[in-house]
């Protein structure tokens, strides 16, 4: 999957939590939570979300490195097949 097309399904599935985030909006190296102002309950929601969207399993132990929007892109690029 193309990184454009991550990003796509990551800005999709983020809007569906918090339908006032603008991608363009978004700065990529800073953490997301405090971006888009996400309680633990709608980031956990937004990582379920990423796992349905893209059938990527994101085991707990991963979610403390996934802060930004470029932590998540990678870690994504690596996952899906």
């Amino acid at each position: 999957m193309k990184q454009q097309e991550l990003l796509a399904a990551v800005v999709s599935t983020l809007k569906s939590i918090a339908p006032e985030v603008e991608e363009n909006d978004l700065v990529a190296d800073q953490p997301l939570r405090n971006q888009v102002d996400l309680d633990s309950m709608d980031w956990l929601n937004f990582l379920i979300g990423l796992h349905h969207k893209l059938k990527v399993d994101i085991p707990e132990s991963d979610y403390a490195r996934l802060r930004t929007l470029n932590d998540l892109l990678e870690y994504l690029r690596t996952k899906v097949t």
